[in-house]
């Protein structure tokens, strides 16, 4: 051991023996995740804890790259290294929406998780501050309406629908005066209806909740149809032509306040009937002697009457022992015939006992099925009574306008029996359940079905803008040019929206994807009709319309295959280039993908500015159309396509609209 002063060369060791131990454990602490944690940027720590909450079955890809900067991850998008703009959607993220995460973007604007299966309540997101578009639908949140959003004020566009949201609609909602859409469709909400009146508010939509009451006839509200209130039962009013009850009379004594006894105490003044009670004084005394004397003659003149009246009372009691007898005699014959009454109600009751019974025994074997969460609007008997109006043959039946008693309008589809010949009515429910359960704004809504014997019904509702192949080729007398491309832009997400959620959250396919079954909604939003019926029918005949062969994949049109969703992608491949071209699947020609882009150069008339972008969704279009299913993409993918290129295009040319601003 070395004592007294240490040798300068034996310090040098010692200092940097220490130093080597301190940078050891500092690289140590370094490279655990912990500590990797803390050196990312806030923005990045936030999309990890929202990630390791919400992403339980780890489909989300980030951080699957570390090289990539967090701006560059799936959904992200930035400002100046902040995020902006965050869109997670129809990934199937099955987890929670965890407090103290994506709440900490403090530059977010655009948020949307919708078609997720997130659950639970809905964070406080009063963070937020510069948020303008919260997108939350189709998911399974659960809890009340969350306050925090009455704090964002510059809140544009709110979408909650088709989640399980409890409570009422806070009418501090009234104060966001930004507001453009409000959507709470689909959910569980009860209560009234606020007095919306924003100037700036155009989309609304609070149909199927339990709402009550009736609807504020304000300026804004009064501008929106019946369609935005539906399957409330409970509500009413002038806007939606539902006069409403007014509150039944409380009558009788129950009712009335009887109120208690006065209770005078001595020493104390009392006031009853207006009249105030004292305590004797002693001044008083003299005149209270005279009264006295003077009630003892009133008293004796008193008992005399009651000797009177006793008198009178008992030669009238012996006057009436023979009406007596006679009234008795009266009220035996009226219980006699009180009770045959009673009787003859327990014979009528329990004889319409039977009758409803029997009536549900018959009822069983073919009653009008709502699908779950719908209101019954109506019944079998007021749908087969409706005026009924022919709108088109199809591959699975017969469609119908029908208008109910009630002036509401519905869409009836009338299955074709030999189609569905093979299928069991077990087999039957089974599926339209599965299919009653499909809500998305992009598909038309089966709203009930019916069976009995060989007689098949389901009942959507009416889209009154018709179809896109009306919209495309126009009438017989008309000829319509090519839409724009933004349109078949626009058709063309609303298409991939649908089917991306019938593919991915249900595991279903479509099966009869055309133009004629896609349907234009209220906002002209494309909405899918006929979807997943091909599955119902145990054999596909042969297609003798050249356009319906058209749609058909390879591999799908040998009756011994049925469809898949790769042969739905392919159908939308096709649909594309009817959408770009204006021309029906029949007249497409048979081209090499370098020759494609003349043909649809030529078939819409118009100059070459455009062609970069009419390129890319010919891409797109291109690629569902390969022959082999195995090289075609997802719909899923096809749908990210299509928004990169809505996204290239309106950073291209500067244009914000309130799901895309970043300012």
């Amino acid at each position: 051991m070395f004592t007294g002063r240490k040798p300068p060369l034996q310090k040098f060791f010692l200092l940097f023996l220490s130093n080597a131990l301190l940078l050891l454990s500092f690289c140590s602490a370094a490279h655990s995740p912990h500590a990797l944690s803390l050196q990312l940027p806030s923005d990045a720590q936030a999309l990890l804890a929202f990630k390791s909450k919400a992403d339980l079955r780890n489909h989300l890809l980030f951080p699957k790259n570390k090289r990539l900067h967090f701006c560059q991850w799936q959904g992200v998008i930035c400002y100046q290294q902040k995020v902006v703009r965050l869109v997670l959607e129809d990934l199937d993220l099955g987890g929670i929406f965890a407090p103290n995460s994506l709440t900490r973007l403090d530059q977010l604007r655009v948020l949307s998780l919708q078609n997720n299966s997130l659950t639970g309540p809905i964070p406080d997101l009063s963070g937020l501050l510069n948020l303008k578009s919260l997108f939350l639908d189709h998911n399974f949140f659960t809890g009340t309406f969350p306050p925090s959003i009455l704090f964002l004020h510059r809140l544009k566009t709110l979408d909650f629908s088709c989640n399980n949201l409890t409570g009422a609609i806070p009418k501090g909602l009234t104060s966001l005066d930004r507001l453009y859409s409000l959507r709470l469709e689909g959910n569980r909400f009860n209560g009234s209806i606020p007095p919306f009146n924003q100037s700036s508010l155009e989309t609304f939509n609070v149909s199927g909740n339990n709402l009550t009451g009736a609807i504020p006839v304000t300026p804004t509200l009064s501008s929106f149809d019946i369609s935005s209130f539906l399957f409330n039962p409970g509500l009413c009013g002038e806007i939606i032509h539902k006069e409403c009850r007014p509150s039944p009379p409380f009558f009788g004594p129950s009712s009335a306040a009887v109120a208690p006894p006065p209770v005078i105490v001595l020493g104390q003044s009392a006031q009853v009937h207006g009249v105030e009670l004292t305590q004797p004084s002693p001044k008083n005394h003299k005149r209270t002697a005279v009264i006295i004397g003077f009630s003892s003659g009133v008293f004796v003149l008193i008992c005399s009457l009651i000797f009177f009246v006793m008198a009178v009372r008992k030669q009238k009691q012996r006057n009436n022992k023979e009406s007596k007898a006679m009234i008795a005699s009266e009220d035996a014959a009226a219980t006699a015939q009180a009770l045959a009454m009673i009787q003859m109600e327990q014979e009528n009751e329990l004889e319409e006992k039977v009758k409803r019974v029997q009536g549900m025994q018959v009822a069983k074997s073919g009653n009008l099925v709502f699908c779950a969460g719908e209101a019954h609007l109506y019944t079998l008997d007021q749908l087969m009574r409706a005026s009924a109006e022919l709108l088109g043959r199809g591959t699975m039946g017969t469609t119908y306008k029908a208008v109910l008693d009630n002036r509401l309008i519905v869409c009836v589809k009338r299955l074709d029996a030999s189609r569905l010949a093979g299928t069991s009515k077990e087999n039957y429910e089974r599926h339209m359940e599965s299919v009653g359960g499909l809500r998305h704004p992009n598909l038309v809504p089966l709203r009930a079905y019916f069976q009995a014997k060989e007689e098949r019904l389901l009942i959507y509702d009416y889209q009154p803008n018709g179809s896109l192949f009306s919209l495309v080729h126009g009438s017989k007398s008309t000829r319509a040019k090519p839409l724009h491309w933004t349109s078949c832009l626009k058709i063309a997400e609303d298409i991939a929206q649908g089917l991306s959620y019938i593919h991915q959250a249900w595991r279903l396919v479509h099966g009869n994807l055309k133009a004629s079954n896609v349907l234009l909604g209220p906002d002209f939003e494309a909405c899918l009709a006929d979807y997943c019926l091909a599955a119902l029918s145990a054999d596909t005949p042969p297609e003798d319309d050249p356009d319906n062969l058209s749609y058909k994949a390879p591999e799908t049109r040998n009756a011994c295959h049925r469809a898949t969703s790769k042969s739905d992608v392919y159908a939308f491949g096709v649909l594309l280039l009817e959408l770009l071209t204006g021309k029906p699947p029949s007249q497409h020609p048979f081209v090499a993908p370098d020759d494609m882009m003349t043909w649809v150069r030529s078939s819409r008339e118009e100059d070459g500015g455009e062609d970069e972008r009419l390129s890319m969704l010919l891409e797109v279009a291109i690629a569902c159309i390969l022959t082999s299913p195995e090289q075609r993409p997802t719909m899923w993918q096809v749908l990210k396509m299509l928004q990169e290129i809505k996204e290239a295009v309106l950073m291209e040319d500067g244009e914000l609209d309130p799901h895309t601003a970043i300012s």
